[in-house]
């Protein structure tokens, strides 16, 4: 089911309606030169056929923003010498982010004593938003956002805790809604520290490839 709109090339389908389309353009591939077809169930969006291979490009993080209906917080101020994000060669490095509320407050605690690891996911997953808050800032879009290249995150744990990728997943999942799994899951690392600043659960860094 579905729209389809003449001389654009534009069909807008179900997900399995798609699925058939997307194998059925990569067998035959001269005859699908500057078609477009968009998916409603899977974050794929479109399919082109380049001269070299199929792009696949991701639906709009601004539009998943919105349809997920996340508030993103103020963008944090580097709160020492440096920058809270660098592009250099393509890239994004995004500083040591921590997990600020809507109203500026800390999510503060030591995780597996204090808190507890859907507290100290959910503490990440709002991580997660204020880098999304300090990337749409110095990018002025989340679109510009290739995919996630990067991610380490540091949690603040007491002893003999070892649930670190658990924790983290709350910031990962965050950016695989956002970006969509082949472009918002990337490579990662996660540890457990004797202490964070201000005494946060968390702390996540990390590198994206950026749209020129």
């Amino acid at each position: 089911h579905g729209k389809r709109t003449k001389g654009g090339g534009t069909k807008e389908l179900s997900a399995s309606e798609g699925a058939c389309i997307f194998h059925r353009f990569l067998w035959k591939t001269n005859r699908c030169v500057g078609q477009r077809v968009n998916f409603h169930g899977p974050r794929i969006l479109a399919l082109a056929r380049s001269p070299s291979s199929y792009l696949v490009t991701i639906m709009s993080a601004e539009r998943r923003i919105e349809e997920l209906e996340l508030l993103l917080p103020t963008p944090p101020k580097a709160a020492g010498l440096y920058q809270p994000l660098l592009i250099e060669g393509g890239l994004a490095y995004f500083s040591g982010h921590l997990p600020i509320r809507m109203d500026g407050s800390l999510i503060t605690g030591k995780i597996g004593s204090e808190l507890t690891v859907e507290e100290g996911s959910a503490a990440a997953r709002q991580t997660g938003l204020n880098v999304l808050a300090t990337v749409r800032a110095v990018l002025g879009s989340l679109d510009r956002v290739d995919r996630v290249v990067k991610i380490l995150g540091m949690v603040n744990a007491a002893s003999g805790f070892t649930q670190h990728p658990q924790v983290i997943n709350g910031c990962s999942e965050l950016f695989r809604d956002v970006w969509g799994t082949d472009h918002g899951v990337g490579t990662r690392s996660a540890y457990g520290v004797s202490d964070l600043p201000a005494g946060v659960a968390v702390e996540i860094e990390g590198i994206l490839k950026v749209r020129s």
